[in-house]
């Protein structure tokens, strides 16, 4: 089922005028953009903190790169997402895994969800990992064993992000 082009350019240009005004990064919103099946969309997530491992030792990212590839089908069909940076995380596997985000949201997802409800619902999942329900990944898996284990020997560092220079 796929709704009429002109009908799903105005819902897709609504939602990511949405998106556009909560997220950082500024993306492609012409219409000959909007209207080219499979429409790719690289989005940044700032200010949000991400596990990574680092030389050994859990740190946290609070810059992350994916991409949405949304298809003719959308709404009806749920968008993919692609994982772009570095992660240490039972539900989004490493960019050479695949990048695959494993989600509730994108599990119920419906003609009624938004593009903006799901990647806040992608910013909490950063904050607060499932480690019951891992990727089959040895980093996801290893991921979901560090967050389930309650004998963490060590708090995880957190790296804040560098504060911004706003110069005249």
């Amino acid at each position: 089922m796929t709704l009429p082009l002109e009908i799903l350019y105005i819902r897709l240009h609504n939602e990511l005028e949405a998106c556009r005004s909560y997220l950082p990064s500024d993306f492609d919103m012409s219409e000959g953009h909007l209207t080219t099946f499979p429409l790719k969309v690289d989005i940044g997530l700032d200010h949000t903190p991400g596990p990574m491992m680092e030389n050994g030792k859990l740190v946290y990212r609070y810059h992350h790169r994916l991409e949405l590839i949304i298809g003719r089908e959308y709404p009806f069909e749920k968008p993919l997402i692609i994982w772009k940076t570095p992660i240490f995380h039972p539900n989004i596997m490493m960019p050479e895994d695949g990048g695959h985000v494993c989600i509730k949201l994108l599990s119920e997802w419906s003609f009624n969800s938004t593009l903006s409800t799901f990647i806040k619902g992608l910013e909490s999942l950063l904050i607060s990992p499932n480690g019951s329900s891992p990727f089959g990944t040895d980093t996801c898996t290893a991921a979901a064993q560090y967050f389930n284990s309650c004998e963490r020997r060590t708090p995880p560092i957190v790296v804040a992000p560098a504060p911004k220079v706003v110069r005249p």
